[in-house]
This record gives C-alpha cells, structure tokens and sequence, in this order.
C-alpha cells in the first residue's frame, strides 16, 4: 500500500510539472479580436490624421500653388521657394530669428533650472514659490507682452526707465533701438515662459534619490557640489529634452515681434514667422507663406533629428 501511494504521488507530481524544453503556448488572437481593435482605435487615427497630418500635407500642396484662398489655384511648382530665397528680407529675419534664439537659450536656459534649484532648498515655502512663479504662464500671452510694451516706455516717465533712473541710469529707448529691442523682447519672453520649466524641473528634482543627498552631506559636500555632482547629473535627460523643447520655441517666436514691435525698428525684429505673416496676411501670397512654412520646418526637422543624434548617448550615461 504504501509502494502504491509512493508511486502515484510521483506520478502526479511529474504530470503536474511541465516538460524541459516545452515552448509557452502562443496567445492566438481571433479575428474578431483584431476588428475590435482596430475599431478601437480608428476614431482617434483619424482625428489626429485630420488635424494633424492633412494640414502637413496641404501646406505641402499650398506651397506649390499660387492663390489667394478664394480663386482657384494655379499651379506654379517650385516658384515660391524660388522667390523666398530672392526676397533679401529672408535673410534679414533668419538673422534675427538666431540672434534671439541664442539670446533666449543663454538667458532663459539656466534660469529655470536655477530657480527650481534653489526653491527645492525651501520646504516650508515650497508651495508658494510655485505659484509665483507660475502665475506668469497663467497670463494670457497677448496681455502680457501688452504689459511688458508699457514697461518699456522709452519716455522717462517709463516704469522701467523710472526704476533705473533712480540709480542714475537711463533712460533707455528699448523697443525704438535696433540694439535694444531684440534683448528687451527675449526679456519679455523669457519671463513669460520660464514658470512651466521651473514646474518641469521641480518635478524632476522629486525624482532623484535623497540618499545621495544625504551621503553627499556626510562627506562634506555644500550645495554648489552637490548640485554639480549629483542635481545637474541625475537631470541631464530631462535638461536635453527641454533645450530641444526650447530652441525649437524661440525659432517660432512670433507673439513678442508682432505686438510689441512688427518687427521695427528697421525691421531689427522681423523673424521668420513674422515674415510668413506679413505674406499671407499683408501681401496675400499664400503660395509663399505656405513654402517659407515648409522650409522652416525642414530646418527644425534637421536640427531635432541632428540633436538626437549628436546627445543619445548624454542623455544615457
């Protein structure tokens, strides 16, 4: 009897595991599985092809026809690129359009990361320093840059020109120089933007372990080393992606320009988006707004694509 129990519970014992070797079993998916799926998805494809790749492709097709959006088009084929490139006011606004971007990028890419950092320092204090700081990205953009026009009032009696002038500065023309007025307007941007950054990196700082921190303090280590040594390297992946973020922003700037200045004095503030405006709007050239539109997203394409390559293996190690 107990000979049999032996070998009966052996044998359950082996037909309960399974075989060396045995491949897992493959889920396989009905038809109907699939078509539910698909079903699934369809409606939000087709809306994000809709308003999101048409107008791609139709800007494409725009692009190399000559219309005014009422007429039926002709079509002209590389004509407006052959234009644009022969308009001397591109060239104008493409150097406009760096000068700010790296204005913006020097100005505006260490100082979201400074303030998250410092303000990181503070706990008590933490939650209304957020909201200071974001408060300028609740501004809608127009009022702002209205706000910041008044600010810079070239007259003495100007807010800003009052403030300086108290320490014997000033006062400055600001927008009416063509010096000036490329920097006052990063300012104004500058300002308006950084409030999200600073959230983006308040979170991220969350995400880094206290106890290197806290090892860091044992070994003697101030804020400045341990902000070079463990914040700026725990970060480095989101830092990346938010100068993609930013260089790609300050290439499309067009708020600043079109209000505060339209693109004067002397056309020292006209960018490229400025510049596709005007001829749509102003010269009613469709065609070549739609090809300048075309070619400065080329460009980012090729800067995004270049800057991907050039820091995937930062942005790991």
């Amino acid at each position: 009897m107990t000979t049999t129990t032996t070998n009966r519970a052996s044998v359950d014992d082996g037909s309960s595991r399974p075989a060396v070797g045995r491949r897992p079993r493959r889920l396989i998916r009905s038809p109907k599985h699939s078509l539910q799926t698909l079903a699934f998805f369809a409606p939000g494809v087709i809306l994000f092809g809709y308003f999101a790749w048409w107008p791609m492709i139709s800007s494409v097709i725009l692009s190399m026809q000559e219309t005014n959006l009422v007429a039926d088009p002709s079509w002209v084929g590389l004509e407006n690129y052959a234009f644009i490139f022969t308009d001397p006011l591109l060239w104008t606004a493409v150097q406009n359009t760096l000068l700010f971007a790296v204005i913006s990028i020097v100005l505006g890419f260490p100082l979201p990361l400074f303030l998250a950092t410092v303000m990181s320092e503070f706990r008590r204090l933490g939650g209304l320093f957020r909201v200071l700081v974001y408060l300028p990205a609740a501004v809608p953009p127009v009022v702002a840059v209205l706000l910041w026009k008044w600010f810079y009032e070239p007259t003495p009696d100007g807010v800003f020109n009052t403030i300086l002038g108290a320490v014997g500065l000033g006062p400055f023309p600001w927008l009416e120089s063509t010096s000036w007025a490329i920097p006052s307007l990063v300012l104004a941007a500058t300002w308006s933007a950084a409030g999200n950054t600073v959230l983006i990196y308040l979170a991220a700082l969350t995400s880094i372990p206290t106890e290197l921190y806290d090892a860091a303090e044992v070994d003697g280590a101030g804020i400045w080393r341990r902000v070079w040594h463990i914040t700026l390297p725990q970060m480095r992946g989101v830092m990346l992606i938010l100068l993609l973020v930013q260089i790609i922003a300050t290439m499309q700037t067009f708020i600043e320009p079109f209000v505060m200045t339209d693109g004067g004095p002397q056309n020292s503030t006209v960018t490229v988006l400025l510049l596709i405006y005007r001829y749509a709007f102003n010269y009613g050239d469709y065609g070549g707004a739609a090809a300048l539109s075309v070619l400065l997203a080329i460009v980012l394409g090729v800067i995004s694509a270049i800057y991907l390559r050039v820091t995937r293996s930062w942005s790991t190690t």
